[in-house]
């Protein structure tokens, strides 16, 4: 469970709205799952708790009494110390994909095609994305402007972008991320009331 911190997921998200995620690392405690051989559990479009700067790891029964604790206290209490390198983004790309991005209009190429489709047309989840007023003197140069070169993901890479595309740190900044960077999928927002369902 987590609480969001940020607008970066607006309009879908908000900051204060409380998430309940799957643990994508439980797997890793199973000797006899090969984690990096498994298909991906992740489809485009999926909201995922994203490590960027993965520190030290914990067991998996102190992740499981430190997910009670949190939602035991909403979120007020945690015996793993709360880190800044944690960001909740969603799923554009997956390993493979050939993506661009022009005037903030994304575009995904797979490698089962032979021509690209938008973010939104290769996925299930409904969700909207939230893009800024440039000023004119802005150009392509500057980060976060709207227009991306075309990048292809590597096998076990992920493209993540913020559902508010302004300057917001995600795969425009970070570059691909990689499977093993991924904490969690959200599941479920329980608060607010108004936002209660899948994200």
């Amino acid at each position: 469970m987590r609480v969001l911190q940020s607008d970066a997921m607006a309009p879908n998200l908000r900051a204060g709205d409380r998430l309940i995620f799957s643990s994508y690392r439980f797997h890793s405690y199973i000797p006899w799952i090969n984690v990096d051989k498994r298909p991906v559990p992740f489809s485009r479009g999926h909201v995922v708790l994203v490590d960027m700067f993965k520190e030290e790891e914990h067991d998996f029964f102190y992740l499981v009494l430190d997910g009670a604790l949190r939602f035991i206290s909403a979120q007020r209490l945690s015996l793993i110390e709360q880190r800044e390198n944690q960001f909740v983004k969603r799923i554009i790309g997956l390993g493979g994909d050939e993506i661009t991005m022009t005037n903030f209009i994304v575009r995904v190429r797979t490698q089962e095609s032979a021509f690209s489709l938008t973010e939104f047309e290769l996925t299930e989840e409904n969700y909207t994305s939230s893009v800024p007023n440039l000023n004119a003197l802005w150009d392509s140069s500057l980060p976060f402007s709207g227009d991306m070169e075309r990048i292809v993901l590597g096998e076990h890479e992920l493209f993540l972008l913020s559902d508010d595309r302004s300057n917001t740190n995600d795969s425009r900044t970070w570059g691909p991320v990689t499977i093993n960077n991924i904490s969690g999928r959200a599941l479920f927002c329980y608060w607010p009331p108004s936002r209660i369902g899948r994200p």
